[in-house]
């Protein structure tokens, strides 16, 4: 306590008692007990606001990152460089080559080629009847 061993205490207790007197001392024991108590809270209140203060910089700091790291990836992604676009170009169209040969057969969406098709197609025109080109 402060360097001061039993005796040095004792000797300013005995002091104390004959300045202030039997009467006064327990009044200022109390008074001087309060303040020490304020003190200590008052001091862990402080210590607790600098630890919040703390956090918050950290968290604050945290985001700050964060909302960097997005930034960056945002950008990333809206302005790829030309080698990187033309990878990713590639990738796609072998993507989707391999996934139409492995899902379903090819199918022509024309007609297979008909020798007989010009013929066909005057047959057809004279069941229509004449047309107005003209």
């Amino acid at each position: 306590m402060f360097g001061m061993g039993m005796p040095e205490v004792i000797v300013i207790l005995a002091i104390a008692l004959i300045v202030l007197g039997p009467k006064k001392l327990p009044e200022i024991a109390k008074s001087l007990g309060r303040g020490i108590a304020e003190f200590k809270k008052a001091t862990q209140d402080f210590k607790q606001s600098i630890d919040a203060d703390k956090d918050l910089k950290e968290a604050k700091q945290t985001l700050q990152d964060i909302k960097g790291n997005i930034q960056e990836s945002v950008r990333q992604t809206m302005a790829p460089d030309a080698k990187t676009a033309a990878m990713s170009a590639e990738d796609d169209e072998d993507e989707d080559d391999v996934s139409d040969d492995e899902d379903e057969p090819q199918v022509s969406s024309q007609k297979p080629a008909d020798p007989s098709s010009p013929v066909k197609a005057k047959e057809e025109e004279k069941e229509k009847g004449p047309s107005n080109d003209a």
